[in-house]
């Protein structure tokens, strides 16, 4: 694997850093301005969000995104935690309900047209999120992709923000944390995640047999074993989540049902 952009991913690490911990700053201000106008936000979705960033932050500087650059399973490991993990804690931070409770109301009513308005009804489906989500890896593994965004800077940086964008899009459109405007059913949200749980299964396997593009055999093969069973194991969470929210549903329906 080429090492031609590791000077200047260097380079870049500074204004990464910076911008993430903004983004921190941001999240905590709008917290404390939450428990002045309202009632205190919970403390253990800002460790949510904290933890989020702080992955996206282990997946694009330091140690092991150095590694990345040179080695598959390093790459796999950040792929795991900007790809899948750090979405999840995100999401589970709630970071809408914490927008609209800083904002005014003349600007809670612009946000909420806008998510309401058909472009954001189409891109976050269940079925768009997870085509962006899994189609984007598919395309990144099985194609000259992942060999050109290590020579590419901007690629490289627009492959990692679409993991995680896409990420975020897929979780938050499987478990509703956050309002939403236009929900789907259960049932649909179950077939899209089965779907995207067995595409993603497959593209590990097809990674351990044929490794992408400058990457060496055994470190396709370790790489292919972590994305399945890394993934599997992120997966679990969310299925749980997923499934005790269908519960939560499901529980007075049953209730009225047996009464009646």
């Amino acid at each position: 694997m080429e090492r031609g952009i590791q000077p200047e991913i260097s380079a870049a690490a500074f204004g990464v850093a910076l911008l993430l911990l903004t983004v921190i700053v941001v999240y905590l201000h709008a917290a404390i301005q939450s428990r002045n106008k309202f009632k205190r936000w919970p403390a253990y979705r800002s460790v949510f969000w904290i933890s989020g960033v702080f992955f996206i932050a282990v997946s694009l500087i330091g140690p092991l995104a150095n590694q990345a650059h040179h080695n598959f399973i390093a790459h796999m490991s950040t792929h795991l935690l900007i790809g899948m993990l750090s979405p999840l804690l995100l999401v589970l931070a709630s970071p809408m309900t914490l927008l609209f409770r800083s904002l005014s109301v003349a600007s809670a009513r612009k946000v909420t047209r806008f998510l309401k308005s058909r472009p954001v009804y189409l891109l976050s489906h269940p079925f768009t999120a997870a085509t962006l989500n899994i189609g984007g890896l598919f395309l990144l593994y099985r194609t000259d992709l992942f060999f050109l965004m290590h020579e590419h800077i901007l690629l490289y940086g627009l492959v990692h923000f679409h993991l995680l964008a896409a990420g975020y899009l897929f979780t938050a459109s499987i478990i509703y944390i956050d309002p939403v405007a236009h929900k789907a059913s259960f049932q649909l949200r179950a077939i899209v995640l089965v779907a995207a749980l067995a595409a993603h299964g497959i593209l590990s396997k097809l990674i351990y047999a044929s490794p992408p593009q400058t990457v060496p055999k055994s470190e396709a093969e370790t790489g292919g074993m972590l994305m399945y069973y890394g993934g599997d194991a992120i997966d679990a969470v969310l299925i749980t989540i997923f499934c005790y929210q269908w519960f939560v549903f499901a529980r007075p329906r049953l209730t009225v049902q047996k009464n009646g």
